[in-house]
């Protein structure tokens, strides 16, 4: 059906939001968290395809036909969405500290200048892996890049989880 005056066919239009408008409700019923403000100003990576080995992650602007060169290459999509996904978060002050002296509630791992847990064992990997989970949730972008690379069953079993209102506590 040819309905512009061109005679051209519209496209159809694209939802603006992944997201259902009901869970999107759902979620302006609750708090912003303290990292919606750094949400705000976060720089967006691309995942390009290139011919050898197959990925290339680049700042949003860049491309490879004006001469720039990926901040990342992978031989699979999945990897490159990861690293465009973590990527902003490594330029980010240390968001955790784990303290080398147990205390007898475990070893004090320390945001802003205060204790805000226990760890049983001396586990920097973990205080690691805390600071780039805390990084996505200020980076809705890069939040999106780990969601695609996660594939369909993921999301979506993820999507039934939040709507149906399971939380770990």
């Amino acid at each position: 059906m040819r309905d512009h005056e061109d005679g051209s066919t519209p496209r159809p239009s694209r939802p603006s939001n992944a997201f259902t408008p009901e869970f999107l409700a759902r979620l302006d019923q609750q708090d912003e968290p303290l990292t919606a403000a750094q949400a705000d100003v976060a720089g967006p990576w691309i995942v390009v395809p290139i011919p050898s080995p197959g990925w290339a992650v680049l700042r949003r602007g860049e491309s490879l036909a004006a001469g720039d060169i990926p901040r990342a290459v992978f031989h699979h999509r999945e990897r490159a969405l990861l690293a465009a996904a973590v990527l902003p978060g490594t330029g980010f002050d240390r968001l955790f500290r784990l303290q080398h002296e147990r205390s007898p509630e475990g070893y004090a791992v320390e945001s802003g200048g205060q204790v805000v847990g226990y760890l049983r064992n001396y586990d920097p990997e973990l205080v690691t892996a805390l600071h780039t989970a805390e990084a996505l949730t200020r980076l809705p972008e890069c939040l999106t890049r780990v969601l695609e690379a996660s594939g369909a069953v993921a999301v979506e079993t993820a999507g039934r989880l939040l709507v149906g209102g399971e939380r770990t506590a």
